[in-house]
C-alpha cells in the first residue's frame, strides 16, 4: 500500500525442541550443543527464582542464535511469517485499496482495478471513518492497525463507514474480501517508440509471467531494444531470476551456480528457448539492487550479453532456504553461496555475529563518496575474474556496472532536504490531489496532467503549506531547488491521480541513468566489446 498469554513451559519447550529436531531429522543426529540448550531451558523453567515466560524467552533466543551465523539467516515469528511471504507469492486477501493516513484519518488514495472495493463502488478520495461499526479515526490509528482490520480471509466480510465529498451522511459499505494481486512490474512502455522499459520491483512467484507479458507487448509494438530496471529491487526468488535471464541468453550459457558445505555444486544453464536472445539489452542497478537482482545482472555481465548501467549493487551472494516450523514460524537459513558464470561470489565481507557493521555498509559507502564518484571504489585485485570476452570483473562486493552513473545531487539544498525528510512534499501532494480531484480527473495521462499542473503555481502553494507546518520559507534555496521540487510534487500528484506507470514515465524523462541507457541503445553499444590487446 502507498505511500503502503503466557503458555505453559512444556509447550514452549516442545516448540523449541521441534526446531532442534526438525534440523536434526534433515541434517543429522542431535548434537551435544542442542541437548545442552534444551537442558538449560528446562533448568530455567523449573528452578529460576521468578516466573519466566518461556515462550517469550525462546522467541528472543532464536534470533540471537541465528545472528551468530551470517547477516541473512533470520527467524520469522509465526505472526509475521504469512505477511513476509505475501509479497513474493503475488497476492493477498483484502479489499483492494491503497491508502494513506492524513489528519488522523484513513484516505483511500487508489482503488485496485477489479478488486472487491471497486466492485461495490469505493472511490479514490473516500475517507474510512468506521470499520466493522467501530470508529477508527484519531491518534490511535496506524498503517499496521488499518491493514490488520482491512485484510482478512478470502470470503470474509468487512463493514465500512465512508465519508465522501458532497455527502452529508456516512455511506455504508459491506465488502467481501478477495485475492488482491501484488504486481512485480511497476511499468512497461516504449521510450521513443523503440526501447522497451521494464521496471521490476521484486522477484516473486508471478514476476516471470509478468515479464513475458511485458516482453510480448514490447515485441508487438516493435521494440528494438530493452531496458530492465532493477534499481531498488532487493531480490526474492532465485528461480524467478533464472527463468527471466533465460529469456535473453542463448542455449548453453551458464546463468548461475550454487555451492555450500552440504549443498553440492548445482549449475543452471540457458535452455535456448528465450524470446529475446538477440535483443539489445541494458540493465539498470544501484546500491539497493540485491540477491536475485545481482544474479540477473551478473549473468548478463559475465556472458557479455548486455550493458550494466548505474551504481555498484548491494553485494548479497548467499542463498537462504526457508524452513517452516511446527508453530507457524520459520527460519531462513543460509545453506549455500551463489556464483556468477565467471566464478565470482559477489557477497560483500561480513563478520559472524557483527551484523551492526554489515547494516551500516550502505551508509559507509555513501559517506565515503561511492555514490558520487567511481574513483572512490577500490576493487580487490585478489578477486578478479573474466567475462566470456575477457573483460575483468570483480567478486567480493556486489556487481560493478559497466557504465557508472553517479547519484544526482544537482539542486539539492537544506530546504529541499528538510521538506522531503519531514514528509511535507508527500503530505502536500496528497492534500492538493484530494482538494482538486474533480478537476484532475479530466486528465488520463501524465503529459496532459503535467501541462495543467504547470499552470497552477504548485511550488508557491507548497511553500505556503510547508510554512504552516513549521518549515520556514527560504526563497533563495527554494528557487535553487525548483526543478527538484517540481519533479517531486508533480510526480506525487501524477502518482496519486493516475498510476505507477505514468509516474515512472514522468520521472524517467529526467532520470540520468535511464537517459544514459537510451543513449547506449541508440548508439548500438549495448553489446560489450572484447578489450583491446596491448
Amino acid at each position: 500500500m502507498k505511500h503502503y498469554n503466557t503458555k505453559m513451559y512444556i509447550v514452549a519447550l516442545a516448540i523449541f525442541a521441534s526446531v532442534a529436531f526438525t534440523a536434526c531429522t534433515d541434517y543429522g543426529k542431535p548434537t551435544l550443543s542442542a541437548n545442552k540448550l534444551s537442558a538449560i531451558l528446562h533448568i530455567i523453567g523449573n528452578q529460576y527464582v521468578d516466573t519466566v515466560d518461556m515462550e517469550d524467552l525462546v522467541e528472543k533466543t532464536i534470533p540471537k542464535v541465528l545472528a551468530e551465523l551470517d547477516p541473512h539467516s533470520v527467524y520469522i515469528p509465526a505472526k509475521k511469517a504469512e505477511e513476509s511471504n505475501q509479497e513474493l507469492r503475488g497476492s493477498f486477501s483484502g479489499i483492494g485499496i491503497q491508502f494513506m493516513i492524513q489528519s488522523d484519518t484513513i484516505y483511500v488514495s487508489d482503488v485496485i482495478h477489479g478488486g472487491p472495493a471497486e466492485k461495490v463502488g469505493l472511490m479514490a478520495g473516500d475517507r474510512i471513518v468506521t470499520i466493522d461499526d467501530s470508529l477508527y479515526v484519531g491518534k490511535k490509528i496506524s498503517n499496521d492497525g488499518a491493514m490488520k482490520r482491512l485484510k482478512g480471509p478470502k470470503g470474509s466480510e468487512v463493514r465500512l463507514g465512508i465519508k465522501r465529498h458532497g455527502e452529508k451522511e456516512l455511506l455504508p459499505y459491506v465488502i467481501v474480501r478477495g485475492n488482491i494481486p501484488v504486481k512485480s512490474i511497476d511499468a512497461t512502455y516504449l521510450i521513443d517508440d523503440r526501447w522497451c522499459y521494464i521496471k521490476i520491483n521484486k522477484f516473486g512467484e508471478t514476476t516471470y509471467p509478468e515479464m513475458l507479458i511485458a516482453l510480448a507487448q514490447g515485441i508487438q509494438k516493435g521494440m528494438q531494444g530493452c531496458i530492465i530496471d532493477l534499481r531498488g529491487n532487493t531480490g526474492g526468488y532465485m528461480g524467478a531470476a533464472i527463468q527471466m535471464v533465460n529469456e535473453f541468453l542463448p542455449k548453453g550459457e551458464m546463468i548461475v551456480y550454487t555451492e555450500g558445505k552440504d549443498v553440492p555444486r548445482d549449475e543452471m544453464y540457458a535452455t535456448g528457448g528465450g524470446s529475446c536472445q538477440k535483443t539489445p539489452l541494458v540493465v539498470l542497478t544501484d546500491e539497493t539492487s540485491a540477491s536475485a537482482s545481482e544474479i540477473f545482472a551478473g549473468a548478463i555481465q559475465d556472458n557479455d550479453r548486455g550493458t550494466i548501467i548505474g551504481r555498484r549493487t548491494f553485494g548479497k551472494g548467499l542463498v537462504q532456504q526457508p524452513i517452516e516450523l511446527g508453530d507457524g514460524s520459520a527460519i531462513r537459513l543460509t545453506i549455500a553461496r551463489y556464483y556468477t558464470p565467471s566464478g565470482r561470489c559477489i557477497q560483500k565481507p561480513y563478520t559472524n555475529g557483527h551484523n551492526e557493521e554489515y547494516e551500516l555498509d550502505l551508509l559507509n559507502r555513501f559517506e565515503h563518496g561511492e555514490f558520487f564518484t567511481q574513483d572512490s571504489i577500490k576493487q580487490d585485485e585478489s578477486h578478479i575474474y573474466y567475462t566470456s570476452l575477457g573483460r575483468p570483473v570483480y567478486g567480493g562486493g556486489g556487481i560493478m556496472p559497466d557504465i557508472f552513473v553517479p547519484q544526482d545531487t544537482t539542486g539539492v539544498t537544506s530546504y529541499f532536504s528538510m521538506a522531503v525528510n519531514r514528509g511535507l512534499t508527500i503530505q502536500f501532494s496528497f492534500q492538493y490531489t484530494d482538494k482538486n480531484r474533480q478537476k484532475l480527473q479530466k486528465y488520463d495521462n501524465a503529459d496532459d496532467l503535467l501541462k495543467y499542473l504547470k499552470t497552477q503555481n504548485i511550488l508557491e502553494k507548497f511553500a505556503q503549506f510547508a510554512e504552516s507546518k513549521g518549515l520556514k520559507r527560504r526563497n533563495i534555496l527554494m528557487n535553487k531547488s525548483k526543478a527538484l521540487f517540481e519533479r517531486n510534487l508533480y510526480g506525487n500528484i501524477i502518482y496519486n491521480m493516475l498510476n505507477m506507470e505514468e509516474y515512472m514515465k514522468f520521472l524517467n524523462q529526467s532520470d540520468k541513468t535511464v537517459l544514459k541507457a537510451v543513449e547506449v541503445l541508440e548508439k548500438g553499444e549495448s553489446f560489450p566489446q572484447a578489450p583491446e590487446k596491448s
